[in-house]
Formats: structure tokens, C-alpha cells, sequence
């Protein structure tokens, strides 16, 4: 399976009025096996573009092609054999259970009644395997946290048994935990399913660490590559830099631009990283040409932090020394 675009412009036409092209020229490519993470700035067309791909939204112009086949030109029973949606609604239907929340992918197969075949019954509780969601399978879907639901979906687009899964914010709604086991659940199913898949999110760290590919969305294009590709030729800083905000291509994260006063810190392993970490969620500087010296004395399990005379037995204190003398 393949989904191809090419030379896809992607916007709305208004009654009466000329086309808005949110992006233009796109020539796209999801691959199998690999988690593909679209990112950019609100409001920027990813909505747009993921409702394009999925045959929703028309195109103004170029084609979306599913197995060389015109996305357009496909029936929805065609297309949802080919792709399964995921996308953040609430469910209808609370008092469904997990099983029925699943066996609903099989809809494309089943007959005019709905009924399931014994293999789609087969296909129904390998799909909730695969997403370790046995023990939701016969509790209400009311019943059940944000995250649990979450994973019910994938497994519901895993039964729809299409090569190419597309997901609108999956972890949207849910905690911090939650977020980082639904990213690392579809790392590994793309992987061990071997299916494309292709979501947008707004969990910049997460994507940098578990997205095989990036779709960075520009205003008008879209950069395509490795996270560390698009770290190394600038991208990411370009796209999502501000005043408040920086991309740190040395370890691949987001950081607050502070403006404070550079700090000098002198010490090593994790004491060191977290002690840096802390200065710079402050709002200062760490530099090698500080005018203030930190230095980190004693073992990581009793840090010691030294400023000229004066020593402290906490980052908090610490950071209330410098903030005092800033």
C-alpha cells in the first residue's frame, strides 16, 4: 500500500469567492512501517491537509493517489478498506462496550445486516490484543478513562485490517504518561504490523522522539525528513522559534529563551544536566562566560551547589540566591 501525492494544493473555496490555498505543490509519501508525525503552529492547515488525505476535503488541485488509484474516485466502502480514520469526537453510543467500540472497523466487511463472520470476530480480538486492551474489551466505553478509549479507537482502526491508518490528535485530552504510551503504542505497531501510519499532534518532544518521519507545515510547503534532519538543516528552530521559545539542536528539545543573566556551571552528570535545566526554566543564561559561578561539589545522591562562599543543599535555594542577586 502507498498513499502518493503529487503536486497536491490543499484549501477552501468559498461561494463566490477566490480559492484559499492553505498549501501548494505538496508531493508526499507514506511509507510502511513508519510512523510519519505531522507538526506545525496553530492554525497553520494540518486539519486540512489530514482531511484531504483521507478523501473528506477535496483538493484544489493534484491528486491523492491510494495504490495508484485516485483517492476521489474510490467509493467510501473502497476507501475504508484502504484507510481508517482516528479522530478525536466524542463516542456516540457510551454504553457500547470495548469489544462493540472494536468490531464497528469491521463494518466494510460485514453484510448488509452487520453481522460478524467467525473471522471477524478473529480479526476483532487480535486488533484488541495488539493495543494490550483485553481487559477493557467488556466494560462500557462510559466507564473508561480518556486513554483507554483512545487505545479502543486504534484498536477499532487495527480491525478495519487497512494498510494505512490516519489519526487527528490521538493524544489530545489525555495526561502526560498517557500521551507518552499512546506515541510509543503506535511507534511499535507501525513497526510490528508493518502499516503507514500518519498522525498530527501538537507534543513537539514526543514527535522528535518516536516519529520514524516529520512533516514540519510551513505557511505554503511542507519540510519532510528524520527529526535529526530537520534539527541539523535548521527547520525545526525556523518553523517553531520565538521570543519565549527556542529548538536547542544540541538535545533536540524545546527550551524557554531566557533572558536573565548568564550563568557559568561547573560540574558534571546528571546533577550538572538538572542543575542547568533548572537556571534555564528560571529564565537565565548558562554560559562558559557567566558572571555568576555555580559550582556543584559532593555525590548525586548529596549535591552540594557552591556560589564563592555561600553553599545550598537545594536547587530551590539556589535558584532563590541567584533570582536575589540578579
Amino acid at each position: 500500500m502507498s498513499l502518493i501525492t503529487q503536486a497536491l494544493s490543499i484549501g477552501y473555496t468559498p461561494p463566490r469567492k477566490p480559492a484559499i490555498v492553505v498549501a501548494q505543490g505538496l508531493d508526499l509519501c507514506v511509507q510502511a512501517g513508519e510512523l510519519t508525525c505531522l507538526i506545525g503552529r496553530n492554525g497553520i492547515g494540518k486539519s486540512t491537509l489530514m482531511r484531504t488525505l483521507a478523501g473528506i476535503q477535496k483538493p484544489l488541485a493534484g491528486s491523492v493517489l491510494l495504490d495508484d488509484s485516485n483517492i476521489h474516485s474510490l467509493s467510501v466502502t473502497e476507501i475504508a478498506k484502504k484507510v481508517a480514520i482516528v479522530l478525536t469526537e466524542p463516542i456516540a453510543h457510551s454504553q457500547m462496550t470495548g469489544q462493540e467500540l472494536v468490531a464497528l472497523g469491521r463494518h466494510p466487511y460485514t453484510d448488509w445486516a452487520g453481522r460478524l463472520s467467525e473471522r471477524d470476530m478473529a480479526q476483532v480480538e487480535w486488533a484488541i490484543d495488539a493495543v494490550d486492551a483485553g481487559h477493557l474489551a467488556k466494560l462500557p466505553i462510559s466507564e473508561m478513562s480518556d486513554g483507554s478509549r483512545q487505545r479502543l479507537l486504534i484498536a477499532r482502526a487495527l480491525a478495519q485490517e487497512t494498510d494505512l491508518i490516519l489519526l487527528d490528535e490521538p493524544t489530545a485530552f489525555l495526561d502526560v504518561i498517557s500521551r507518552a504510551e499512546m506515541m510509543s503504542l503506535l511507534s511499535r505497531l507501525a513497526k510490528t504490523t508493518q502499516r503507514a501510519i500518519l498522525l498530527s499532534t501538537h507534543d513537539l518532544d514526543l514527535a522528535l522522539r518516536m516519529g520514524d518521519v516529520l512533516w514540519v507545515m510551513q505557511k505554503g510547503l511542507i519540510h519532510v525528513g528524520a527529526p535529526e534532519d530537520l534539527a541539523l538543516s535548521g527547520v525545526l528552530g525556523d518553523v517553531f522559534q520565538s521570543a519565549q521559545v527556542r529548538f536547542n539542536t544540541h538535545t533536540m528539545r524545546f527550551e524557554f529563551a531566557g533572558d536573565g543573566a548568564p550563568i557559568r556551571v561547573m560540574g558534571a552528570g546528571l546533577v550538572y544536566e538538572i542543575t542547568c535545566h533548572a537556571l534555564i526554566r528560571a529564565g537565565f543564561l548558562v554560559r562558559d562566560d557567566g558572571h555568576m559561578t555555580v559550582i556543584i561539589e559532593g555525590t548525586d545522591d548529596s549535591p552540594v551547589w557552591r556560589i564563592g562562599e555561600t553553599t545550598h543543599h537545594s536547587i530551590y535555594a539556589l535558584l532563590k540566591t541567584i533570582q536575589a542577586s540578579a
